[in-house]
């Protein structure tokens, strides 16, 4: 948001449920996208997500503190789970299984948080009570969308920069090179701050809109 700090701004014009919705959705659907990470590694036999104390609910552990303090002041936030791939049962199809595992979670959410927002926007009454709840339900669905699209991105070190060089060994050499994470980081800022980025937070509202509107309709 351009012309001030985007808290100050939703706070202001009155958007006291949207503010609310993006710091639980952010705070909740990144702890529980690297949880799932963890617990894809605890499965492939690598103990280290519990070693490092990363089973938890904290949002803190997950993300710390940076990632958080620049999440309040420009919106942008990351998580991490520490594994160690050199423990994992099935090699290659572990990192995969591994890297997928928090994508899939941010999925999974956003079908149940539409699948809710459908329910509601059938059976309950208009109100202003319900009218809260549907945009939270709705600022849950649409930002794990993002989340899941924005995460299988080829680009290091996303997930999708993990899967594509574990199937295909040439490009993982490239993504080894020392250079690799900050080309990477030079790609992930392009991406957000270009019209690709605003792309995928279109893609994200009108895929949310319409299965939350069928879930609705069948409701009817």
């Amino acid at each position: 948001m351009s012309g001030g700090w985007w808290v100050h701004e939703l706070w202001n014009a009155g958007r006291a449920t949207e503010l609310v919705a993006w710091i639980f959705w952010v705070l909740a659907s990144i702890s529980l996208h690297e949880l799932a990470h963890g617990w894809a590694a605890l499965w492939e036999g690598d103990n280290t997500p519990r070693k490092t104390g990363h089973l938890t609910a904290n949002p803190v552990v997950h993300m710390g503190v940076p990632s958080i303090v620049v999440f309040l002041i420009i919106g942008i936030a990351w998580g991490m789970m520490p594994v160690n791939p050199y423990r994992f049962r099935h090699g290659k199809w572990g990192r995969i299984l591994v890297s997928a595992a928090g994508p899939i979670m941010n999925l999974v959410l956003a079908f149940l948080t539409l699948t809710a927002l459908g329910v509601v926007a059938s059976q309950a009454e208009e109100s202003e009570n319900v009218h809260h709840l549907m945009a939270f339900l709705f600022t849950g669905g649409f930002l794990n969308f993002v989340l899941f699209a924005f995460n299988l991105l080829p680009i290091p070190p996303l997930d999708g920069s993990t899967i594509l060089a574990n199937l295909f060994p040439e490009i993982g050499k490239l993504y080894s090179k020392p250079q690799a994470p900050m080309i990477g980081l030079f790609l992930m800022l392009m991406l957000v701050m270009s019209n690709a980025g605003s792309a995928v937070f279109l893609w994200a509202n009108n895929i949310a809109a319409a299965y939350s509107g069928f879930v609705a309709s069948l409701l009817h």
